[in-house]
């Protein structure tokens, strides 16, 4: 079975960098930024999105509910006879 893809978007501008969907992330695709949004705090993103798999944990544990999921469903995989 082929694995999902998902990716996430972090409204930065909103996002208090306190690092709640680091920890509940199971394949450490977030981290904190070095850069800092207009009210100085250190914002979520994706490191490594290819290793995403749409879980949804990140958004579920966010307090603040910055974190949008996206989903996107392995292709089905065909077959030829040849």
């Amino acid at each position: 079975m082929a694995k999902s893809k998902g990716s996430i978007k972090v409204d930065r501008e909103k996002c208090k960098g306190c690092e709640v969907c680091v920890v509940a992330c199971p394949t450490g695709v977030i981290q904190l930024a070095r850069d800092v949004n207009a009210k100085g705090y250190h914002f979520a993103y994706m490191e490594n999105p290819d290793a995403c798999t749409g879980c949804a944990n990140c958004a579920i544990v966010c307090p603040d509910g910055v974190i949008t999921v996206y989903r996107k469903k392995p292709s089905p995989v065909t077959s030829e006879k040849v």
